[in-house]
């Protein structure tokens, strides 16, 4: 029973999930945190983070996370053949109608009516972890008293060295890390 509601959770994940990594979090928090209740928020944070750091597309390493946390290495297959197989599918499907069609002007209009709602889940994914780096929590339970000093300083630390300097990620992430590690060594906690 609990490999097909994993099947099928990260089966949505796969089926919803347009525009990329970021555009899948929020979907990835639904069914993880919020509908299966498998994670609480402070987890998710770390799983967002470790499949972020690890290579792959996000919400395949999720699914392989998840999976192996609830359910071993069966789970963590299931997981992310649920997670890949929708796309897969629409791929094909997409594929095959695209080389089909692909001169008509109305191809071109649905693609570019698309974009606006990819963009829109990018920004709603960045947002929730914004919110959940600088106060542990999402928007509904914010509470400025629950700001994080730390997370806040190197924030606008690596926001400052990725606009102004051009500095790539893996320095900003590898730094961060470093940095947030000695901080919370010294203030112990």
């Amino acid at each position: 029973m609990i490999y097909l509601r994993l099947f099928f959770a990260f089966f949505q994940i796969g089926l919803f999930s347009f525009g990329g990594g970021y555009a899948a979090v929020p979907l990835i928090q639904s069914q993880i945190v919020e509908a299966n209740h498998w994670l609480e928020m402070s987890q998710f944070a770390d799983l967002i983070t470790i499949a972020e750091m690890t290579p792959g597309p996000i919400a395949v390493n999720s699914a392989t996370f998840v999976g192996q946390q609830i359910a071993g290495l069966p789970g963590a297959l299931v997981c992310t053949l649920g997670c890949i197989l929708p796309s897969f599918i629409i791929v094909l499907i997409l594929s095959f109608l695209y080389m089909k069609y692909r001169s008509l002007r109305t191809m071109q209009g649905v693609l570019t009516g698309l974009r606006p709602a990819i963009v829109a889940m990018i920004g709603s994914a960045g947002l929730s972890l914004l919110l959940l780096a600088l106060f542990n929590a999402s928007l509904f339970e914010l509470q400025l008293g629950d700001f994080r000093v730390v997370e806040g300083v190197l924030f606008c630390i690596c926001l400052f060295l990725l606009r102004k300097f051009k500095v790539g990620p893996i320095p900003i992430i590898f730094g961060s890390g470093v940095v947030g590690t000695i901080a919370y060594l010294i203030i112990g906690k």
